[in-house]
């Protein structure tokens, strides 16, 4: 399923929008490598909340993003359901675990609103601004800032 933007300009962003709980978010196309079926996840001690753990990636070892609890949203347990979206985060491989890979949108600039002032600041850290597609409301995620810091560089 393609969604277009209903205005007037036919070139746009392309994104890949996922579905966490009841939400939906989107990242650019470009930063997509692929998307995969859920598979357990190998725990590593110490590791912050919102890291399942690791799997193995055709020999690269990837770690995986809760994005529930990475976005501060109700954790749930891990299912066969879920999907498994994997991203550039700068020259790393991540996967981000997420309910659903809902849509491919295109839509241009203009189509994006900054996020609104009111919203907390670890909203602003996450989703850089929002899309509006019918009566739908599409969080663009920032992804360099889903790693911290020190794993990110």
């Amino acid at each position: 399923m393609t969604t277009e933007y209903d205005g007037s300009e036919q070139s746009g962003r392309q994104l890949i929008a996922f579905r966490v709980g009841e939400q939906e978010f989107c990242v650019d196309i470009g930063s997509v490598r692929e998307i995969r079926g859920w598979s357990p996840a190998t725990p590593l001690p110490h590791s912050p909340s919102y890291v399942r753990g690791v799997i193995n990636l055709r020999g690269t070892v990837l770690p995986i993003i809760d994005m529930a609890a990475r976005l501060g949203l109700p954790e749930r347990k891990a299912s066969a359901r879920q999907v498994i979206i994997v991203v550039w985060i700068g020259a790393q491989l991540v996967g981000l675990l997420v309910d659903a890979v809902s849509d491919i949108l295109s839509a241009p600039e203009e189509a994006f609103q900054a996020t609104p002032d009111t919203i907390i600041n670890a909203a602003h850290v996450f989703v850089s601004r929002l899309l509006t597609l019918d009566d739908r409301l599409v969080g663009l995620i920032t992804l360099d800032q889903i790693l911290p810091a020190a794993e990110a560089a």
